[in-house]
């Protein structure tokens, strides 16, 4: 397990998983360990993923301060993991919450980008979460699901509030994944143990985002951006990941279909194909930018 120093001295780890190109990977939770997103569905064979521990999790080791858990506070974080590849710029894939993490750094540090896939990301940067009411629709769209009936009233009090510590978490967990079966099961069971929910917590910090500022720098970030949604993930439903894609000049967006919050588990060939065409520049009309 490689590993490297953050700014302010903390020991970082990462994974490396596949050959090819680098693709550097950040995950969400926020702050689960990377082992979650596996080979991404098998994007592996065809990029050599480096998967980072945000600090405090998995390889990583836990910070001196903590408020350093704050999402801006980690970016250069992801700055200095270029550094120690080697990389002039890079291609960046994040997921969920770190979707925040790399429209932060993007914006940082625009010429140390090259391509960028940011997938079910919450646009919690740009100042909109996902409600209880889009959560609850998205949800309601999984009515045909034989476990609906009896899971549908617990996520809704989940996603109000009204459950409090008392909370069927593997009954919530179904309306997270397009299919809701062994591999989901156990995808789900793991969660706790590869969580820092301490950091989790201070992760999304309000005074981590500058909403207006991060748009205006966002719209002057000239890379080819490919946002990713889920049909029936509620968080970020299709049309708030929409968002995503509106505050880049240059952004692709696609629906995977049947998917909710990890695509790549629901139908793993459709998102493998769907990101390595747009990372080679073969399904879409952008080609990456010259240095400089």
């Amino acid at each position: 397990m490689p590993i490297f120093t953050a700014p302010d001295g903390t020991a970082l780890a990462y994974h490396v998983r596949g050959e090819g190109e680098p693709l550097v990977v950040l995950p969400g939770g926020p702050m689960r360990a990377s082992e979650y997103l596996g080979d991404l569905g098998g994007l592996a064979a065809h990029r050599r993923l480096i998967l980072l521990d945000l600090r405090g999790t998995g390889g990583s080791a836990a910070p001196a301060d903590p408020a350093t858990y704050r999402c801006d506070r980690q970016v250069e974080d992801v700055e200095a993991l270029r550094a120690h590849l080697g990389l002039e710029r890079m291609d960046v894939l994040a997921h969920s919450a770190g979707g925040s993490l790399a429209m932060l750094h993007a914006a940082r540090h625009p010429r140390r980008v090259n391509r960028l896939v940011l997938v079910t990301a919450i646009p919690w940067a740009l100042g909109r979460p996902a409600t209880a009411q889009e959560r609850l629709a998205a949800a309601r769209l999984r009515e045909a699901e034989p476990w609906f009936a009896t899971a549908f009233p617990a996520f809704e009090a989940w996603v109000t509030g009204a459950a409090g510590e008392d909370i069927d978490s593997e009954t919530v967990d179904a309306f997270f994944y397009g299919r809701w079966d062994d591999t989901a099961r156990a995808h789900a069971a793991a969660a706790d143990q590869q969580t820092n929910d301490d950091a989790g917590d201070r992760f999304h910090d309000p005074a981590a985002y500058d909403p207006p500022a991060l748009r205006a720098a966002l719209a002057h970030v000239d890379i080819p951006v490919l946002v990713l949604a889920g049909e029936v993930d509620g968080g970020p439903r299709p049309d708030l990941a929409r968002l995503v894609a509106d505050a880049f000049p240059h952004a692709e967006f696609a629906v995977q279909p049947g998917a909710a919050h990890y695509p790549w588990l629901d139908d793993p060939k459709w998102f493998t194909a769907r990101t390595e065409a747009f990372l080679t520049g073969t399904g879409t009309g952008l080609r990456p930018p010259t240095a400089g």
